[in-house]
């Protein structure tokens, strides 16, 4: 196996401490806070050592099988809320209305797995009847910031002739324009009705929950001629371990705990161009 020790915080002391730890037959420098150790003797108790070894130093450890890289793979699938941006656009949504902490109260239950989300998501929109659509543009141009590393993340997949998706239990108000600003090939987000420029405080169509998001992934791998085992999937929510069950890799980005604990690797502390280093050449 191989470790890649990363963190927008460490030093070259701390990489080498915790690099220690797993007795590596030699070390790679990524650059000047990412190192792989290559030929580790992985066992379940040196993973759990060395992830709380570098937890407390702000560290991501990922062990990962010996030559896995990003060429490997053909698409990049992500979600959009609290994953490719910062924030969760219905909560802010909400706040327009001034009922953003009884939505994010919803959000956070749902995103940990507590409630079923097509239901929490009727919930919560059932909640902004009423709302000036104009609301959603103050949103995206106020507060919607991309993640930390994503911009870079997506300029090096997509050069490694990887393709992109973006699958939301969010807004199509939202992906569209995310779309075109970062140049993603597909995106698939929910449609919020809006009826003499208000919010009616209902969903039009379908809604994106986990079985959807899933079958996205597989459709759009279909259609690229790959398997969904040649797919990347990050994500942070309950809403999002179906999509990430079926993919090759599965990226857990400042997730919740239950998905922390299902997925291949995860960043808690970098930023998603992390990605690039556990796939390094």
């Amino acid at each position: 196996m191989n470790l890649v020790l990363q963190g927008p915080d460490a030093s070259p002391d701390n990489l080498a401490r915790i690099a220690a730890l797993a007795a590596p037959a030699r070390i790679v420098e990524l650059g000047e806070r990412a190192i792989r150790c290559e030929g580790v003797d992985y066992s379940l108790e040196l993973k759990q050592a060395v992830e709380l070894a570098a937890h407390t130093q702000r560290m991501d450890a990922t062990f990962i099988e010996a030559g896995r890289r990003l060429k490997d793979f053909g698409l990049v699938a992500m979600d959009m809320d609290s994953t490719l941006i910062t924030i969760e656009c219905i909560d802010e949504i909400a706040d327009m209305q001034g009922l953003k902490p009884q939505v994010a109260e919803i959000t956070e239950a749902a995103m940990r797995g507590e409630l079923d989300f097509s239901d929490s998501l009727k919930r919560r929109v059932a909640l902004l009847e009423g709302l000036d659509a104009g609301a959603l543009g103050r949103v995206y141009d106020e507060r919607l910031q991309i993640s930390m590393g994503g911009e870079a993340m997506l300029d090096a997949v997509k050069a490694a002739g990887l393709k992109t998706l973006l699958v939301s239990g969010g807004f199509t108000f939202f992906t569209e324009r995310l779309q075109k600003r970062l140049g993603l090939d597909v995106v698939h987000a929910n449609v919020l009705e809006i009826v003499d420029g208000k919010l009616t405080g209902r969903v039009v169509g379908g809604i994106v929950d986990a079985e959807e998001k899933k079958r996205t992934v597989e459709r759009v791998c279909a259609e690229l001629g790959i398997s969904a085992k040649q797919a990347i999937v990050m994500g942070d929510g309950a809403n999002d371990l179906k999509m990430m069950g079926v993919a090759g890799l599965s990226v857990a980005f400042r997730a919740k705990p239950v998905v922390y604990q299902q997925a291949s690797v995860a960043l808690n502390f970098s930023g998603l161009d992390g990605l690039l280093n556990i796939l390094a050449e």
